[in-house]
């Protein structure tokens, strides 16, 4: 019976031990980059490109029941989301000062003389248009919105 015990506690021991080690290995995978564009039907493609007639790098996602699509146009990038009929849900584009509206740039510019506009968001989406503003000055960061001309302060940040 002793026996027994020894030989099945080794046999433990030793399968424990074996794990641990098999714990303790690093297996490195290669990269692998996922694209997954997708096909669109004719009415949503029209409907696109009625709304941004100078979209260019076009590249569809299909999203749950949605199609998401991203693209440049005026040097800005856009995530917009349509529906299969072609109704838009929202666009986000991504640039800098140059392309914030010149009446937008000028009221940032007066309410924050010593900061520098970094960077600008566009979010349009069920009938509002608002620009949500990045600046820097030297001791801090702010993030503002602007949505029918009235510029709001949202976050401000001092720099370490």
């Amino acid at each position: 019976m002793k026996k027994k015990f020894v030989f099945i506690m080794a046999v433990l021991l030793f399968s424990n031990s074996w794990l641990m080690a098999q714990k303790d290995s690093v297996v490195s995978l290669p990269i692998i980059t996922v694209t997954a564009t997708t096909q669109v039907s004719n009415e949503l493609n029209d409907a696109f490109f009625k709304a941004f007639p100078d979209a260019i790098n076009v590249n569809w996602y299909k999203f749950d029941k949605d199609y998401l699509v991203k693209f440049i146009q005026n040097d800005m990038e856009h995530n917009s989301l349509f529906k299969k009929n072609g109704w838009m849900k929202y666009d986000v584009s991504f640039g800098y000062a140059e392309n914030l509206p010149d009446q937008h740039r000028q009221m940032v510019e007066d309410a924050y003389p010593e900061f520098k506009i970094i960077r600008t968001f566009r979010v349009v989406e069920g009938g509002r248009d608002i620009w949500v503003v990045n600046l820097e000055s030297i001791n801090s960061f702010v993030t503002t919105r602007l949505e029918n001309n009235e510029l709001e302060e949202v976050q401000r940040f001092n720099k370490s």
